[in-house]
């Protein structure tokens, strides 16, 4: 016992220095409790050594840290090394493989497309091609999971891959040798002009490459003419603080406030607009809804507070809390949270929780739409106490449960109804598509030499529809009566010619095509350019 001890207490001075480590001097005191860290080492060390029952050890103690963190806030959290590998790669930017956007076509892997000048693109593989072997293993019809597919397809940069490809028309498998690149991940989902003078860009998350992708597209719009800007963080939940306040400042005027943080034992700082942005005059608005929370919440705010634009959609998510990484020897990670942010105006929007429940803080958004908020905005209510100013124009917002905007914009709960739900559930809509589009690539490209020709002029066939309510009917989906169905048509023909969109072009023809319909999308359009209802 006296051994095992030893290695635990060893074990307690290391977890000891690497807390000290990660935390300012200040408060490095207060941290090291001898006689918690013994209480914590001896509870491990008797479970390990006389626990009726075998136990493993790196589980037990990650449950542990899981459990310490449960009874905190809802965004504190540990993630396993394989965790923080997927977060760091949609964050910082690029991962390390062969460069193709893909999709399970049944059980088979169907390129959509090559990333430009990538290295597929550069061997000669093209979109509609499908990868049924990776070094000589078959992936197609072996039932193999979609995580097992892409390890396979990963790897470092410079080591290559050998591909068995299927290329419609072409009787024999292709085999191509790939080496493996730095393969860039966008955070930025679309970028065009939507009407003469006005620019449209969608931010998918805050990562380590956003201001530099958010500002190519500036550049690119910018070129065509753009003078206002929509900017659309839909669904955005957030990423790195930095990348905010770095696209936030493209807005603001020299000296203007983004955002400030103050936690209890963190140094309070603030973050202010250098002066030098791209765009600090021209019309903006902001999209947001239900589902716009963390680093997009604090642009959003910075914009709204400083009445450098309008804010159009639904009430945000509501998190103001700014969590710390937290690395750990094996790879694994705590993301602590540190300090709440505050908007300028002094707003902290983080919504009310109780410590260790998580379970109803994760049912909000669902308690919106049943109390009304979502297709009300008279079904939202802030108390005074939490009534503040925007810093110019002395307009009323308020804090303590997201940002709700200038101009609220209801939820169409008919537009969706539960039959295109379970169609889309069990991936009928997206084979039928995938399946449709491979069939057709070559026609549709020749018919439609520009995608603008599209939009105008594709009508998405019956017979594509018919498609989809044959198989639907297979696996037991159809409509309850003629009235679901005709419910269900108008948008599932707007999603599937958005499809089409986006695996012949891109992100932004796809959004292109469903903007269109969007009504946040045109209560937007409606505020940029004056016409009636465009003041809040």
């Amino acid at each position: 016992m006296k051994i095992a001890e030893c290695k635990m207490a060893r074990l307690a001075a290391l977890a000891a220095l690497a807390v000290a480590a990660a935390v300012p001097a200040p408060a490095q005191k207060a941290l090291v409790n001898e006689a918690v860290l013994k209480k914590l080492q001896l509870a491990e060390l008797f479970i390990r050594n006389l626990y009726v029952d075998p136990v493993d050890e790196n589980k037990l103690v990650e449950d542990a840290i899981r459990g310490m963190l449960e009874k905190l806030d809802p965004h504190s959290s540990y993630s396993t090394p394989k965790e923080v590998k997927a977060m760091n790669e949609s964050l910082e930017g690029s991962f390390e493989g062969i460069g193709v956007q893909f999709n399970m076509a049944e059980d088979t892997l169907l390129v959509i497309q090559p990333v430009t000048n990538g290295p597929s693109e550069r061997v000669g593989i093209m979109a509609g091609d499908r990868i049924v072997s990776v070094n000589d293993s078959a992936i197609a019809g072996v039932k193999m999971s979609r995580e097992d597919i892409m390890r396979r397809l990963r790897g470092p940069k410079g080591t290559k891959v050998r591909l068995g490809v299927v290329r419609r028309g072409i009787a024999d498998r292709l085999a191509f040798t790939v080496t493996r690149d730095k393969i860039p991940v966008k955070t930025v989902d679309a970028c065009y002009m939507i009407r003469p003078g006005v620019g449209y860009i969608r931010i998918g998350s805050f990562g380590a490459t956003t201001h530099k992708e958010f500002m190519d597209c500036m550049a690119q719009l910018r070129g065509q003419g753009m003078q206002k800007l929509v900017l659309d963080l839909q669904e955005n939940g957030g990423g790195y603080m930095q990348a905010a306040v770095a696209v936030a400042n493209e807005f603001l005027s020299k000296g203007d406030l983004i955002v400030y943080t103050k936690g209890r034992t963190s140094p309070d700082q603030r973050y202010e607009a250098t002066g030098g942005g791209c765009f600090q005059h021209g019309d903006v608005v902001v999209l947001v809804d239900e589902y716009t929370a963390s680093a997009a919440e604090i642009v959003t705010g910075a914009i709204q507070d400083n009445d450098r634009g309008f804010v159009v959609g639904r009430r945000t998510f509501g998190k103001g809390l700014v969590q710390r990484p937290i690395n750990l020897p094996d790879g694994s990670m705590i993301r602590l949270t540190i300090s709440h942010y505050y908007t300028p105006s002094g707003r902290c929007i983080q919504k009310p929780y109780t410590k260790g429940d998580r379970k109803d803080y994760a049912m909000d958004v669902a308690n919106r739409l049943k109390h009304g908020e979502l297709t009300s905005a008279d079904s939202i209510h802030f108390a005074d106490s939490l009534r503040f100013y925007t810093l110019k124009q002395r307009r009323v917002v308020y804090g303590g449960g997201g940002i709700m905007p200038d101009f609220f914009v209801p939820l169409d709960t008919t537009l969706y109804t539960k039959f295109h739900r379970q169609l889309a559930a069990k991936s009928v809509i997206l084979n039928a598509s995938l399946r449709y589009i491979d069939a057709n690539r070559k026609k549709l490209k020749a018919q439609y030499a520009s995608f603008d020709a599209f939009k105008r002029g594709y009508e998405v066939p019956r017979s594509l529809v018919d498609t989809i309510l044959s198989e639907g009917k297979k696996q037991k989906v159809e409509p309850k009566d003629s009235g679901e169905l005709d419910r269900t048509l108008p948008y599932l023909r707007l999603q599937l010619k958005a499809l089409v969109a986006r695996d012949i072009w891109d992100m932004s023809e796809y959004f292109s095509v469903f903007n269109e319909r969007s009504e946040i999308v045109r209560k937007a359009l409606q505020v940029i350019s004056g016409g009636p209802g465009g003041q809040p």
